[in-house]
């Protein structure tokens, strides 16, 4: 089978955030945007169809996500993708991955507990641990010349603080686009257990992945973890809405659902969710690898492009469609960077201090779009440097 990423799709005019609503950022309509990861890619034709099949039935009420095919939809892409066994009976629904992550730091912690999370990290992490009066213990990646690597002795001592009750891991990591390794994540469960910490692992990047992943599953730590996932990056369709989780221990899981229909509300699902993830699942794989494929070709582009300093040492990353690129050896200044690209050339493309203190220095670019948009935000972004050398 072949599939089309090269011809653009008009977003314009359908409420999208990344093209619709780029003066909300940016201060200026009408830029090329890199920003949001969202891509500017067609759904799968499996997806669309099942959508499709759907509204034709002219009833919209309310539905369950609790059955055998949205389940099995899930198991069965475990074990096919990963060659993982998951248990049904664990599986939750929500209606977004930061909603479920939300409500196990409320379950797992209490008010001015810290929770550890990687940086450079999605600006996401700062906000709702924040907003649940818990703080951010950020454990800073190190990078090599080779990737990122993890701080073990630091993360040794935050785990060990008594009252930092929660590792909230980003896997595949957001920006930098890490997979974790097995024996890493085996590492972690260990430091996890021993120091009495629960665990919640982010994958919603686990499908867009130029290396293996390994989905997080206990790797024989105590049942106080959950891996919190979606279909909605990897085929995307965010605006479907619509997560899912795995939570081992029974009264978590209880209490997360108590918490998911009795106190907000929020247990009939959007259907055309639970449609569109069972079809990404059930008949996307083709289409996702597909994918893969020309994400690695535009990551490999702009290490190719970059080649033009020498300073600079882009690795393709080992998962996501974004380009973590770090400026920093070339000494720019980054606010003049931004101004440039807005106001000369039109491109809108994030700052990395959204992601932080260790984001400083740092631009993240999407490449989850037609390779000839990738190559004009490439041009911009080497016209913006060059104004300044």
């Amino acid at each position: 089978m072949t599939f089309d990423f090269d011809t653009p799709i008009d977003r314009m005019g359908t409420y999208c955030t990344q093209w619709d609503y780029v003066q909300d950022r940016f201060g200026k309509a009408g830029l090329l945007p890199f920003t949001i990861s969202d891509m500017d890619f067609a759904a799968p034709v499996p997806v669309m169809e099942a959508l499709k099949a759907r509204l034709e039935h002219p009833v919209l009420g309310y539905s369950r996500w609790n059955h055998d095919d949205f389940k099995s939809a899930i198991e069965s892409w475990y074990q096919r993708r990963f060659d993982v066994q998951i248990d049904k009976d664990t599986i939750v629904y929500g209606p977004s991955v930061i909603y479920i992550i939300a409500k196990l730091i409320e379950k797992w912690s209490h008010a001015g507990d810290g929770v550890v999370f990687q940086t450079p990290a999605y600006d996401a992490f700062d906000k709702l641990v924040e907003g649940a009066g818990r703080r951010c213990v950020r454990n800073p990646l190190v990078k090599t010349e080779f990737g990122w690597e993890i701080d073990w002795d630091l993360l040794e001592t935050q785990l060990a603080e008594a009252d930092n009750t929660i590792f909230l891991l980003c896997s595949p990591h957001n920006p930098t686009g890490r997979v974790w390794q097995k024996e890493e994540l085996q590492r972690i469960a260990e430091l996890c257990d021993e120091h009495d910490v629960a665990l919640i692992s982010d994958e919603i990047h686990m499908d867009v992945s130029l290396k293996a992943h390994t989905p997080w599953t206990g790797f024989g730590m105590a049942q106080r973890w959950s891996l919190v996932t979606s279909a909605s990056k990897s085929f995307n369709i965010p605006a479907l809405n619509g997560a899912y989780a795995f939570i081992p221990e029974d009264k978590a899981r209880n209490d997360y659902l108590f918490k998911l229909k009795e106190v907000d509300g929020l247990s009939s699902p959007s259907i055309l969710g639970v449609i569109g993830m069972m079809a990404a699942y059930n008949h996307g794989e083709a289409w996702l690898n597909a994918l893969n494929a020309y994400v690695r070709e535009s990551h490999e582009l702009v290490r190719d492009t970059l080649s033009l300093f020498p300073e600079l040492n882009y690795v393709v990353p080992d998962a996501t469609y974004l380009a973590w690129i770090d400026l920093s050896p070339l000494n720019l200044d980054m606010q003049k960077l931004q101004g440039d690209l807005i106001e000369h050339f039109n491109v809108a493309i994030m700052d990395g201090s959204v992601y932080g203190e260790s984001g400083k220095g740092y631009v993240r670019l999407n490449l989850g779009c037609p390779r000839s948009k990738v190559e004009a935000g490439l041009k911009a972004l080497v016209g913006a440097v060059k104004r300044q050398r």
